[in-house]
């Protein structure tokens, strides 16, 4: 027998040895327990380390038959069949009592394999407004806060701290242990769809409040109270080109004419002085730098010579979701965003991505082609060791060996407290900004700014919930009819040809010309006040002459915004970002550099102020 046949029936012989249980004594050194462990591990368990998918729940906390979202077999299959114990979780029961029963009931198929090694469960963000299966969830039944460009328009540690820990009290009641996020890239493209997950453009600001993130889901040091973060996008994924996303493949190029990919890498330095406990390449390939022109997941000069190498980085690197296989997203074909590398076959970009320096293999589940690697020569098993070493440490950090279940009453209890829901509702509130107060002459003649608004008045409402506008003033048909017109709007982009590429506000960021003549005919029978959704910094310069009032949200109730324009809660927000005045500016200005549109409408950093 050869030497690789020899250690593959060693390993096959493994499956019925006697168990060495010295891994689960917890008064043992973390690393001796994870090297106990790992010796007896067989290539299959090995392997199933390092695929992540997304895992699907029955609503009402069962296990699922079809648990994968886009298919492939049951929960069994993925626990027992691919030896897999790391799973994403998208959409979940409204109820957290059901979420933290299905944890569970996850949690006893995982102790019931050989080895009883606990599952780790990650997420996608979970308070916030967006609904975009790739980037944020609808929040349910967890508290509600303004996204984290809205974080930065309040621009406070402390309250980003304060979010993260809730944030944290709510994901571990129902077992997730693993924080896809934050996102601190650099929003150095007005049209990059993804800048709402960001803290805007200013280094400075993403560094601070990326900091104050990852201390509030992991505290000082990462430990069994912790949920541990992942952080993305590196090496900072805001310079695309003309803007585009890289989910797809037509924006799958950073560009920096302005010279700056050092500038986006300095969030992540502050990521790292935090000690997050983990690192998300972006899907983006770099054109025109020092390093390989292939996606950051497959590129070995960025992981393994930048992350790895200079910054010493060595906690788990986990790519991007699908860079390996094809997939159907909605019914429609979705490829994998293996860009600079899309001639390769599946095992060849597992193995590239290996080669790179990377951990774990994020929303894929294929451990049949890394076995085969190994087994083939083409992959040591000392490299596969290297990687299980983290991915196992985490799990020991983060104490599942110790209580992997969950106490499904107290998930009951914390998940959305009255506590968490009204200091979401209180950032909201602060978060919203103030971009124009006209004054106007009331009833008696006087001038005053058109607001805070008196309660009472006669609202007509456009975007706003008429039963919510009501608790404020008397609801009318038409704007003739009203003293003050409340229109909510949310920021233009341009339809895609497929339904899931929508999800991904991208394009022109100016409004349609039906849309404005619309506002004016409105704002031209009654003083209007305008509240624009700036997911992305919209062309708000046709509006700005047309409005008595005009402000900006990242996420905000009716009720939330109303309390602020009738002056029960102040505006306390600024901007996150420079507001651009033109499309022209825009198309001028280099992806790289902050602040890079000529005369911006607003600066970073405007905001009005109620008076007195």
């Amino acid at each position: 027998m050869t030497e690789l046949q020899n250690r593959d029936a060693a390993a096959s012989a493994d499956d019925t040895a006697p168990i060495d249980a010295r891994y689960r004594d917890a008064s043992l050194p973390i690393a001796e327990r994870v090297e106990i462990l790992l010796a007896q591990m067989t290539l299959e368990e090995k392997a199933g380390l390092f695929f992540q998918t997304v895992i699907g729940i029955n609503p009402d906390g069962t296990l699922a038959e079809e648990a994968g979202v886009a298919g492939g077999g049951s929960t069994d299959a993925f626990v027992n069949g691919l030896k897999m114990n790391h799973f994403n979780i998208h959409q979940a029961p409204a109820d957290p009592g059901a979420f933290a029963e299905w944890h569970n009931r996850l949690q006893e198929l995982a102790a019931a394999t050989r080895l009883g090694i606990p599952v780790t469960i990650s997420s996608d963000p979970r308070n916030s407004y967006s609904d975009n299966p790739l980037a944020a969830l609808f929040a349910g039944a967890f508290s509600v806060w303004p996204e984290p460009m809205g974080l930065a328009a309040i621009g406070d540690e402390a309250t980003v701290e304060r979010f993260a820990d809730i944030a944290r009290q709510e994901y571990t009641a129902v077992g997730i242990r693993v924080a896809l996020h934050p996102q601190i890239d650099l929003a150095t493209e007005p049209r990059w769809s993804r800048a709402l997950q960001t803290f805007g453009e200013d280094v400075e600001l993403a560094s601070r409040l990326g900091a104050a993130y990852i201390r509030g889901f992991q505290g000082e040091t990462l430990g069994h109270d912790s949920v541990a973060t992942m952080t993305k996008h590196f090496p900072g994924g805001g310079p695309q080109q003309d803007g585009e996303d890289p989910h797809f493949g037509h924006g799958r190029e950073q560009v920096y004419p302005g010279g700056e990919f050092e500038l986006h890498l300095k969030p992540f330095e502050a990521a790292f002085e935090a000690g997050t406990s983990q690192i998300m390449p972006y899907y983006g390939m770099p054109v025109g730098t020092e390093y390989e022109e292939v996606g950051f997941g497959f590129n070995k000069s960025v992981v393994t010579g930048l992350l790895r190498e200079r910054y010493g980085f060595d906690g788990i690197v986990c790519t991007d979701w699908g860079l390996i296989t094809d997939d159907e997203i909605m019914g429609e074909p979705f490829p994998a965003r293996a860009w600079g590398v899309e001639h390769l076959s599946p095992r060849e970009r597992v193995k590239k991505v290996i080669d790179a320096g990377c951990d774990q293999f994020g929303g894929e589940a294929c451990p049949e082609l890394l076995i085969e690697l190994v087994r083939d020569g083409e992959i040591a098993e000392e490299r596969v060791d290297a990687s299980a070493r983290r991915l196992l440490r985490e799990k020991f950090v983060l104490g599942l060996f110790e209580h992997r279940f969950v106490d499904v009453e107290r998930a009951k209890r914390v998940v959305g407290s009255a506590e968490f829901v009204a200091a979401g509702e209180a950032a909201q509130r602060a978060a919203i900004t103030l971009l124009v107060n006209r004054e106007r002459t009331d009833a008696s003649g006087a001038a005053a700014p058109t607001l805070p608004l008196a309660r009472g008045l006669k609202l007509y409402v456009e975007g706003v919930v008429p039963e919510v506008a009501g608790e404020y003033g008397e609801v009318v048909a038409s704007p003739a009819e009203a003293d003050v017109a409340i229109l909510r709007l949310a920021a233009p982009f341009e339809e895609r040809p497929t339904f899931f590429e929508n999800f991904f506000h991208s394009g022109s960021l100016d409004f349609p010309e039906e849309r404005l003549a619309h506002l004016r005919e409105i704002a031209d029978a009654v003083p209007t006040v305008v509240d624009v959704f700036l997911d992305r910094p919209a062309i708000l310069t046709p509006i700005v002459d047309e409005v008595a009032a005009l402000t900006g949200n990242w996420g905000a109730s009716d009720r939330a915004l109303l309390d602020v324009l009738t002056g029960a809660a102040a505006p306390e927000g600024r901007l996150p970002f420079d507001l651009p005045r033109t499309m022209a500016a825009v198309e001028a200005s280099r992806p790289d550099v902050p602040f890079d549109t000529v005369d911006p409408l607003f600066p970073h950093g405007y905001g009005l102020r109620y008076e007195g």
